[in-house]
């Protein structure tokens, strides 16, 4: 936001949380053009919803992916490529028109994918504020996505079943947001981060803490 959205023309303000984002519209009587939604996994209130421009950015493309952990659910069912998909948030989650939608490759840790999603948002907010597009329906069956719960972040034998499998959960893991890929063994929890696949092994950093009982 600050190296670049702020840049753009117009008046530009970010606000983090629900409660906040609702303070900066009612108690502030902020009134904006459009109000866009990086990375956020919060019910917006249908009062805000109906009455703004509201434009949520998804990691797939829909309606193909509706739902949580998109990066996480793309790579599990191996996926290498993706879309940003734009589109304006209605009371049911991830089935509004679309604005825009634009390809992004999946590959390296889950972190570095974000920061490539939220350049690739970036460009798609100047385009949405200067060209304004029509939104027009999502076509095609829903796929939904489910969010993951903290215990699938264990590694089982079926993701150690092979290198590959094995290195895609720990890399799709290793970002903010998720517990890192690990292992419990004999009260000793394994934290697996930074992993990097090499020629017939994986090389990555080990944090090694007591489990919770």
């Amino acid at each position: 936001f600050e190296n670049t959205i702020c840049h753009y023309s117009g008046e530009w303000k970010m606000v983090g949380p629900q409660e906040k984002l609702y303070d900066t519209l009612v108690m502030q009587s902020f009134e904006p053009r459009y109000i866009f939604f990086l990375h956020w996994s919060e019910k917006v209130p249908d009062e805000i919803t109906n009455k703004y421009e509201c434009i949520n950015f998804h990691m797939t493309e829909l309606p193909y992916g509706r739902g949580g952990s998109p990066l996480q659910n793309l790579i599990v069912r191996g996926h290498n490529i993706t879309c940003v998909t734009a589109h304006r948030m209605t009371a049911e989650l991830d089935s509004g028109p679309i604005y825009l939608q634009r390809e992004m490759h999946l590959g390296g840790l889950a972190e570095e994918i974000y920061i490539r999603a939220f350049d690739i948002c970036a460009d798609m907010i100047k385009e949405i504020v200067e060209k304004e597009p029509e939104s027009y329906a999502q076509i095609g069956k829903p796929i939904i996505f489910k969010r993951r719960k903290p215990e699938q972040s264990e590694i089982t034998s079926k993701e150690s079943c092979c290198l590959q499998k094995l290195f895609d959960h720990l890399r799709m893991l290793d970002a903010e947001g998720y517990p890192k890929a690990y292992l419990l063994h004999e009260g000793i929890r394994y934290e697996f981060s930074r992993p990097a696949l090499r020629n017939g092994h994986i090389v990555a950093d080990v944090k090694i803490i007591k489990a919770e009982e």
